[in-house]
C-alpha cells in the first residue's frame, strides 16, 4: 500500500475524521469478535484444540525444511508443478512466466494475502495482464483502487452506499441503489462471465499437506472453486509456513479457522486440490519472502504459526478505531505489526507502537501466538536499531534523566502540579495528542512522596504513644 511517508498515527487521523464510520467499524468488528466467543464457548475442547494446533505448528517450524521437501516430492508425483520463490519479485516473475507460456492475458483470482504481500496485481497489470479479483469484498476494493483493509473482510471499511456508487460506475447498476441483496446479485452476474471466459485462475493456499502433496483453499463464496475448476491453468500461491505434516491434522485447523474468523462452525467451502484434472496444468509457488529470516528470530518465529483468521484484528481496540489502511502494509492489525518490521524495519517501525499491549490479541489467537509480547519485543529492537520516532527518543531520554535524579523528579512534579492548576492551557491544547481524546485529571494537592512522609510521621507518633 502506497501511503507516501505517512505513519500509522497520521493515517489513523484521516480515518478518524469520519466519526460515524469509525463507530460502526468498531461495533461491527466487535460483533464479529462476540460471534467468535460464542462459537468457541460452544466447544468444550476449544482450548485443547488451540494447544494442539500450536504444538503442530511448533513441529512444522522446527522441521520446516523436511516437510517442504516432502510436500514438493508428493505434489510432483501428483502431477503438480512446484516452483520456489525467494521473494515477492521472484514470485511475480514466476506467475507471469506461466501466463506467458500459456498465452494468457486475462485471469481470475481468489483471495490471497500472499499475492497482496507481493503486490502481484500491480505487477501483472503493468505487464498488460487483466486481473479480476473474484472474492466479492476483494472485487469491491479493486474497483475502488484500494488494498483490502482486513484479511477476512476486505471491504469492512466501506459503507453500502459507497459500494452502490462503485457498482453504478463500473457495473451499471441503478444510481442510488445500495440494497446489499441487489448489489450481490449484480456482482454475481458480473463475475460469472469472468469465470467462464478466463483460462487461468490464481488462488491462495490455506493449508498444504506434506504427507499427501495436496493443498486446501477455504472460502465462503466458492469463487476459488469456480475459478480453479473452469480454468485450464490453476496457479496456487503459498507462503512456506502453510505446511501441515499430516492430512488428519487438517481437522484441528479447520475447526479453529472459521470459528476464530467469523464465528462460523466451518467455512462454506474447504476445497482439497491434489492433482490437476485431465488437460489442466496445476502450479504451486512456494514463497519465502522474509519467512526464513523471521524463523531465525527466536523472539518472533511464533508469528509464522498464523493461519490468517483475523481474530486479532477483530478484537484489537486500536485496529477497530484506526482502520486497516492505517497500517500501510498488506496484513494489518496486531499480527501485521509483527510481520511487517521483519520485511522492512525502517518503513514499518511505527507499527509495533500502534498497540495498547492489552493482550486481547494473544487471548483470541487460535494457534496461541504471543502477539502482544512480540509487539513489545519489536519496540525494543526498533529503539536499539535507531528506527524509533525521534520525538519519542528525546522524550524517553528526558524521562530517563528525570526519573534517575530524585531532586529533578521532585521539582518536575511540583512544576507539573503548578501548570495543571494555574496554566492548564499549556497542557490542554491540540498539540497534546493525549489530550485530544481525554480529559486531563484534576491536579493533586500534594505529591505521593509528600503524602507518604506526612502519614509516616503520624504512624511514628502513634507508635510512640502506644508504647
Amino acid at each position: 500500500m502506497n501511503t507516501g511517508t505517512k505513519d500509522h498515527a497520521q493515517l489513523s487521523d484521516a480515518f478518524n475524521a469520519d466519526e460515524a464510520r469509525v463507530n460502526w467499524h468498531d461495533e461491527t468488528l466487535w460483533f464479529v469478535r462476540a460471534k467468535r466467543d460464542k462459537a468457541a464457548h460452544n466447544i468444550p475442547e476449544w482450548e485443547a484444540l488451540r494447544e494442539n494446533a500450536s504444538q503442530i505448528k511448533d513441529n512444522v517450524l522446527s522441521n520446516l525444511h523436511d516437510y517442504l521437501v516432502a510436500f514438493e516430492a508428493n505434489a510432483q508425483a501428483n502431477g503438480i508443478k512446484v516452483h520456489w520463490a525467494a521473494n515477492g519479485a521472484e514470485h511475480n516473475q514466476i506467475v507471469y512466466s506461466i501466463l506467458q507460456e500459456q498465452g494468457v492475458d486475462r485471469i481470475v483470482k481468489s483471495k490471497s494475502m500472499l499475492t497482496e504481500e507481493c503486490h502481484l496485481n500491480e505487477y501483472l497489470e503493468e505487464k498488460g495482464i487483466d486481473v479480476v479479483d473474484t472474492d466479492l469484498g476483494e472485487r469491491i476494493v479493486q474497483l475502488a483502487k484500494e488494498p483490502p483493509s482486513h484479511i477476512v473482510l476486505p471491504c469492512i471499511h466501506k459503507k453500502k452506499e459507497e459500494i452502490g456508487e462503485l457498482f453504478h460506475e463500473h457495473l451499471g447498476t441503478p444510481e442510488g441503489m445500495s440494497d446489499p441483496v441487489f448489489l450481490t446479485a449484480a456482482a454475481r452476474v458480473h463475475l460469472r462471465e469472468k469465470f467462464i471466459t478466463r483460462k487461468a485462475a490464481i488462488t491462495g493456499v490455506n493449508f498444504a499437506v506434506a504427507e499427501t502433496g495436496e493443498f486446501v483453499v477455504c472460502t465462503n463464496e466458492g469463487n476459488a472453486d469456480m475459478g480453479a475448476h473452469l480454468a485450464d491453468v490453476h496457479i496456487a500461491c503459498m507462503g512456506i509456513e502453510k505446511i501441515v505434516p499430516e492430512r488428519s491434522q487438517l481437522s484441528v485447523f479447520l475447526r479453529l479457522l472459521a470459528r476464530s474468523a467469523t464465528g462460523q462452525p466451518i467455512t462454506t467451502y474447504s476445497s482439497h486440490f491434489k492433482k490437476p484434472r485431465p488437460g489442466q496444468a496445476m502450479h504451486i509457488i512456494l514463497v519465502d519472502n522474509g519467512r526464513t529470516t523471521q524463523l531465525g528470530r527466536p523472539d518472533f518465529r511464533n508469528s509464522l504459526k498464523c493461519i490468517r483468521c483475523g481474530a486479532c484484528m477483530n478484537t484489537c481496540p486500536v485496529y477497530r478505531r484506526s482502520g486497516g489502511h492505517s497500517y500501510h502494509t498488506a496484513i494489518a492489525g496486531p499480527i501485521g505489526s509483527i510481520l511487517a518490521p521483519n520485511l522492512d524495519m525502517k518503513q514499518y517501525a511505527d507499527l509495533p507502537f500502534a498497540s495498547t499491549l492489552c493482550g486481547s490479541c494473544t487471548n483470541v489467537c487460535p494457534v496461541k501466538i504471543n502477539i502482544h509480547e512480540q509487539l513489545y519485543k519489536w519496540r525494543q529492537v526498533i529503539v536499539k536499531e535507531g528506527y524509533a520516532d525521534p520525538k519519542k527518543t528525546v522524550a524517553m531520554k528526558a524521562m530517563d534523566f528525570t526519573l534517575s535524579n530524585p531532586s529533578v523528579y521532585k521539582t518536575a512534579g511540583k512544576a507539573g502540579r503548578f501548570v495543571l492548576k494555574h496554566l492548564p492551557f499549556v497542557v490542554s491544547n491540540k498539540l497534546n495528542l493525549w489530550y485530544k481524546q481525554r480529559d486531563m485529571p484534576q491536579p493533586p494537592t500534594q505529591s505521593f512522596g509528600e503524602w507518604y512522609q506526612q502519614n509516616e510521621l503520624k504512624n511514628i507518633k502513634k507508635h510512640n504513644n502506644d508504647q
